[in-house]
């Protein structure tokens, strides 16, 4: 049993909740949890995996700095949550296959990777998902969704049995936290 493996569950599922409640302590659980899969993805072989969590860290500073001291109106202490500009769309596509075909010539020339695309996928669409997220723009949960299905496959396929079902849950909360984010967004 990989007791990393369980504590990185615990702290993903506390780190999904203060997302979903879009409260800017996610971004604390936002720093342990990938602490924790770093050791966990590098010993699975999922590289991609364990090379995202490096970029978690620092991404979890920037969005509790982007939270914190990038509010956008007088009314809020927090930074609103809005929908994406439509011109953020193609420069988002654009670093997304540019992210997923670099990676991915990566893994399949320097590590013995048996899931180069899959794994190099769900990075490069994390990359993408993460920016959303700490630039607190509703469609990050379409984003998740879509990760957090091709993940949950990918960890059932890798035997991290824990971790696959975390991803499952994401994907159900991801759900409802798209509706919730929709209807604060209106609120606001």
């Amino acid at each position: 049993m990989n007791y990393l493996e369980i504590l990185g569950t615990v702290v993903g599922i506390i780190y999904l909740i203060l997302e979903y409640r879009a409260s800017i302590y996610l971004w604390i659980a936002g720093i342990i949890m990938p602490a924790i899969y770093i050791f966990v993805y590098y010993k699975a072989g999922l590289y991609a995996d364990f090379g995202i969590n490096v970029y978690y860290l620092f991404a979890a500073v920037y969005g509790w700095v982007v939270w914190k001291l990038g509010r956008k109106s007088k009314n809020t202490d927090d930074l609103p949550i809005t929908s994406m500009p439509l011109q953020k769309y193609l420069p988002l596509i654009a670093v997304f296959v540019i992210a997923w075909l670099g990676i991915a010539f990566v893994l399949a020339n320097y590590t013995n990777s048996d899931v180069v695309w899959l794994d190099s996928f769900t990075t490069a669409l994390s990359i993408v998902g993460m920016w959303m997220l700490a630039q607190k723009y509703v469609e990050q949960w379409l984003t998740w969704i879509a990760v957090d299905i091709v993940s949950a496959g990918l960890y059932i396929y890798k035997d991290l049995y824990f971790t696959a079902g975390l991803y499952a849950l994401y994907t159900i909360i991801a759900i409802f936290g798209y509706i919730k984010w929709k209807r604060m967004m209106r609120q606001e």
